[in-house]
């Protein structure tokens, strides 16, 4: 268990030991799970050492009171760095910013201050957490509550601002590749 502030996550142990044929059945997961088309954000935090990273594990929770969720693997940079700021930012990703989404997916690319360098952002006027230009929506949330997902942490965030563009154009992932809608 990790507690910050009051906020906790509850993790179980990993298994130690994977049983004969997880790796397949991971894999076939994989797959499986790629079957079900998704919209495309990029996860923000640090007001003073922003962080970023692709994210397809995005969804409502609930319009009363205003929550929506992500989820975060417990070894990426930007966990830690959420349970830190107590905040995040969501940029819900337009069909022309495939590269964008390339770019935060990319582990190589560079860290710190740097890595905002290339790409047009506005901090957050709740979480100073950068809000990239572009995006056809994006969110501003509070940490609300850490729970438990596997080798996952499913971060539950109180929406403080949102905006959105006037465009029907989204980036979807789908079947291990971007797309966008059809005309």
């Amino acid at each position: 268990m990790t507690t910050v502030d009051g906020l906790t996550a509850r993790h179980g142990p990993l298994p130690a030991a994977h049983p004969p044929g997880a790796d397949r059945v991971r894999g076939e997961l994989r797959g499986v799970l790629g079957r079900f088309a998704t919209g495309v954000t990029v996860l923000t935090t640090g007001r003073d050492t922003p962080q970023g990273m692709t994210a397809n594990s995005f969804t409502s929770v609930s319009l009363e009171p205003p929550l929506i969720l992500v989820c975060v693997k417990r070894t990426a940079a930007l966990h830690d760095a959420i349970l830190t700021e107590k905040a995040f930012a969501v940029s819900v990703l337009s069909g022309d910013q495939q590269d964008v989404a390339k770019y935060f997916a990319d582990r190589s690319r560079p860290r710190g201050a740097r890595e905002f360098e290339t790409v047009d952002t506005t901090p957050g006027q709740h979480t100073g957490a950068p809000v990239l230009t572009g995006a056809q929506a994006w969110l501003e949330c509070g940490l609300a509550a850490v729970h438990d997902g596997g080798d996952h942490s499913i971060f539950l965030g109180s929406v403080l601002d949102i905006g959105r563009e006037e465009t029907d154009d989204p980036l979807l992932y789908f079947g291990g590749g971007f797309h966008r809608l059809s005309a």
